[in-house]
């Protein structure tokens, strides 16, 4: 177990994943299952939810609870309030995301919504139902998965891509509105990361301009970042990659991303 016990005082007892099933979700389930908080574990996979919630448990000890959930339904804070009633949840992450890569034009007005339900409404929902408690206690956090495709439009990602720049801006404004509170809300925009979601948006023969991160690498930048910063950019090429992308006219930026986006498959990754 991680020898941290500041970050349990200050987030524990129990933290909320929500997109936890595998990826990044179950390494932050992973990361804060190993500084001694329990764990409340949300995906609509029950069985890789269950597999990685009884890893968890049996490596650290904890007490750790799978639930089996659609994070898009409209009902979600309704549906998870008698199993938060007696839990003090002190850390939520929101991972979830439904991640298209298509023309906008091929994308049924359905699936849209089911992208603003999964991306958007639900961390705004699952922040407004779980801060004001943290608020009161004065302590607590928020982690919001943005995505570098958050800062630039891109062709083929048109929906996901604004998403996740409503992430970002929600994740800002929390951050300036909770802060003084004591809660601390940190935006993460990974890059390209070794996980099951990128890897099936990969061609088989795409060669990589980047360096791809592994889960753990983003996770420890993550949660070594939340309290000190409103967002983190982990990697230091993904880094010095966006300060390049925001330096350029946004004309030749949105070219430029859309050239890298072209090459992708169509995919819908969760």
């Amino acid at each position: 177990m991680t020898n941290d016990p500041g970050f349990r005082t200050k987030y524990g007892p129990c933290a909320l994943v929500a997109g936890a099933a595998v990826g990044l979700g179950a390494e932050y389930a992973r990361q804060i299952a190993a500084r001694g908080i329990d764990l409340v574990l949300i995906d609509r996979d029950e069985g890789p939810l269950r597999a990685t919630a009884d890893a968890i448990r049996a490596a650290h000890g904890i007490d750790v609870l799978p639930l089996a959930l659609e994070l898009g339904r409209l009902d979600l804070v309704e549906a998870l309030a008698p199993t938060l009633a007696d839990r003090q949840i002190g850390l939520l992450v929101y991972n979830a995301a439904i991640g298209t890569v298509a023309p906008f034009l091929e994308l049924a007005p359905a699936h849209l919504d089911a992208m603003l339900a999964v991306n958007c409404r639900a961390p705004m929902q699952l922040a407004r139902a779980l801060t004001p408690a943290m608020a009161q206690r004065g302590r607590g956090g928020v982690i919001l998965m943005s995505s570098m495709s958050g800062n630039i439009g891109s062709a083929q990602l048109a929906a996901y891509a604004a998403s996740k720049a409503f992430t970002l801006v929600l994740a800002d404004a929390l951050w300036a509105e909770l802060g003084p509170s004591g809660v601390d809300v940190l935006a993460v925009q990974p890059g390209s990361t070794r996980t099951p979601g990128w890897l099936s948006s990969q061609p088989a023969d795409a060669e990589q301009a980047l360096p791809v991160m592994e889960p753990a690498e983003v996770v420890g930048e993550a949660l070594a970042a939340l309290g000190s910063e409103p967002l983190v950019i982990p990697g230091e090429l993904n880094r010095q990659g966006a300060a390049a992308l925001a330096a350029l006219p946004r004309k030749q930026a949105i070219r430029f991303m859309s050239r890298i986006t072209a090459a992708l498959l169509r995919t819908d990754r969760r």
